[in-house]
């Protein structure tokens, strides 16, 4: 019987990765807001199961969505299995509802930190080049400056590969 269970690192390293992310999340609702000039992208899969999002974003966004939490965000609650937060679009208040499983890529620019998951099972008949991301409400105040990046160009992603014995 041992001999038909096998390790999915791949896997593993994956949800490692997505705890991460959560415990980001946590210290972020426990101080209320990011600290300093940290702020975050989240994009995610709509469609994904256990996706609550309103209607009339799903119609924007059918298949992936990125979203900004920086210095307008309420209520972000972040449990074992994903996040739930509240957002303003063009006006309207949207809460939203995200499963981790269902995230496909977090940034952190403010230190040139990001993460890419792979598609979880569920969600892997979901597919599609990413959204832009939608136009939430800002302060008046301007962040300071992102470098300009060159089409086809992403933002840095943490890859375990070259730390791997060859």
């Amino acid at each position: 019987m041992k001999e038909d269970v096998e390790l999915d690192y791949g896997y593993l390293m994956q949800q490692a990765l997505r705890g991460i992310m959560r415990n980001v999340l946590s210290m972020v609702a426990e101080l209320g807001d990011a600290p300093g000039e940290h702020h975050f992208y989240i994009e995610f899969l709509t469609t994904a199961p256990g996706v609550q999002i309103p209607d009339h974003l799903l119609e924007d966004y059918p298949e992936r969505m990125t979203i900004v939490l920086q210095h307008q965000f309420e209520d972000l609650n972040v449990t074992e299995q994903g996040f739930a937060v509240t957002l303003w679009f063009k006006g309207k208040e949207a809460r939203l509802n995200i499963p981790y499983d269902a995230v496909a890529n977090f940034a952190d620019p403010s230190v040139q930190f990001g993460l890419r998951f792979e598609e979880s099972e569920s969600a892997a008949n979901i597919s599609g080049e990413p959204e832009p991301a939608p136009e939430q409400e800002t302060p008046d105040e301007k962040p300071d400056a992102e470098p300009e990046k060159k089409e086809g160009e992403s933002a840095d992603v943490v890859s375990l590969d070259a730390f791997r014995k060859k």
